[in-house]
């Protein structure tokens, strides 16, 4: 493209690229993002029983409770005011995602209620009642057969049809404002308030992209709390290895078992600096613990609950043997109803090779006595 040029008198270039049409058209796809969480209650914050001679209180946040069922539902209607905002989301083209499945869900009901199509690029592995969740909210699976291939999958498709590859991956820790407007953390801290111990020891979360970690991290920085934060990864996942290594260019040659977190690489979102802790969980242990939890609540919940619940439990076990009180917060992140064919599937658990026993009756040791098993 030429450029004309100036004059000796200094004539003004002047390029006019303002779009009434669009314009008005974002204004009303913002105002239903944003009318979606006025209309939404906070997420409860649930106690998990332990002995009260322990003096420790531990909360999950249960996140199952949003619209669309999981943790999933804030970091979506971030990345669609991200994108919308940044110009980069537009009528009439697609929107794309590369997802083990709930963000996809989530993105899938957001794109439906401002009326832009949904594609979500998945491991064809995603549980049945995830693609059944994200066509019910009008999108569309596309499914890749190695995970590591998601993210040029998806940046081939937007660029195909036109569309806006999300990169939940690279984005999550920047749509997300950390420093409050009602996010996680925020939300808990507010909940704890009346509580006998309204600033917690710990909070535990679990890594997908990482933008949770970040935001709870940065948030209790900035609000001058001593909270620490711990980040439990499952089996096959690279944030482990690459927060206590220094390598952020670490990479697995498969996908975790856990849906929702754990990734083969580090992903941009996962902010390492700002976390105090990380645990390596078996994945045994991540389902060992999520259904000790059913049994505790009565409530069934996804994998990754499980792996962030087996970690928070460890602290409490340490608060235990130290004669310290206190309270751990971990998260319930999505309904275990979309895992009957995994998690809680014995079938399932001999066809991975995966024992739970050991899990199970260690975690029953502990909170009959105190004791961590070694």
């Amino acid at each position: 493209m030429s450029i004309p040029p100036q004059t000796t008198t200094g004539a003004t270039l002047d390029v006019d690229r303002s779009d009434p049409a669009y314009r008005d058209w974002l204004k009303e796809a913002v105002r239903k993002v944003q009318a979606d969480a006025n209309r939404s209650a906070d997420t409860h914050l649930l106690r998990f029983p332990l002995p009260e001679r322990w003096g420790i209180d531990l909360y999950l946040k249960d996140e199952s409770t949003h619209p669309t069922g999981s943790l999933k539902h804030r970091l979506a209607r971030s990345l669609f005011l991200y994108g919308l905002c940044n110009g980069w989301i537009r009528p009439g083209r697609p929107v794309i995602e590369a997802s083990s499945g709930s963000t996809a869900v989530s993105e899938a009901y957001f794109a439906k209620l401002i009326g832009v199509p949904f594609i979500a690029v998945m491991p064809r592995t995603t549980s049945a009642e995830k693609c059944r969740l994200i066509e019910f909210h009008g999108g569309r699976c596309h499914f890749v057969d190695d995970p590591r291939k998601m993210y040029e999958e998806s940046a081939r498709l937007a660029a195909e049809t036109g569309g806006h590859y999300m990169d939940q991956f690279t984005y999550a820790e920047r749509a997300t404002d950390w420093r409050g407007n009602n996010n996680i953390a925020e939300s808990i801290f507010r909940q704890l308030r009346l509580e006998r111990f309204p600033e917690p020891a710990w909070i535990v979360a679990t890594a997908g992209t990482g933008g949770t970690s970040a935001t709870l991290a940065r948030y209790v920085h900035y609000m001058q709390y001593d909270t620490r934060i711990c980040v439990a990864d499952p089996d096959n996942s690279c944030f482990f290895e690459g927060w206590t290594t220094g390598d952020p260019d670490v990479t697995c040659d498969c996908g975790s078992r856990i849906e929702g977190i754990g990734r083969p690489r580090v992903e941009p979102s996962f902010v390492p600096g700002a976390i105090d802790r990380m645990m390596k969980v078996p994945d045994a242990a991540s389902v060992a613990a999520v259904r000790a939890l059913e049994g505790a609540i009565g409530r069934k919940a996804g994998g990754s609950t499980g792996t962030g619940l087996w970690s928070a439990l460890k602290i409490v076990a340490e608060m235990v043997a130290e004669g310290r009180t206190g309270s751990v917060v971990t998260l319930l992140c999505d309904p275990g109803d979309r895992y009957l064919d995994k998690y809680y599937s014995d079938a399932w658990l001999a066809a991975q090779g995966l024992d739970i026993a050991p899990y199970t009756a260690a975690l029953g040791s502990f909170l009959a006595t105190g004791v961590w098993p070694d």
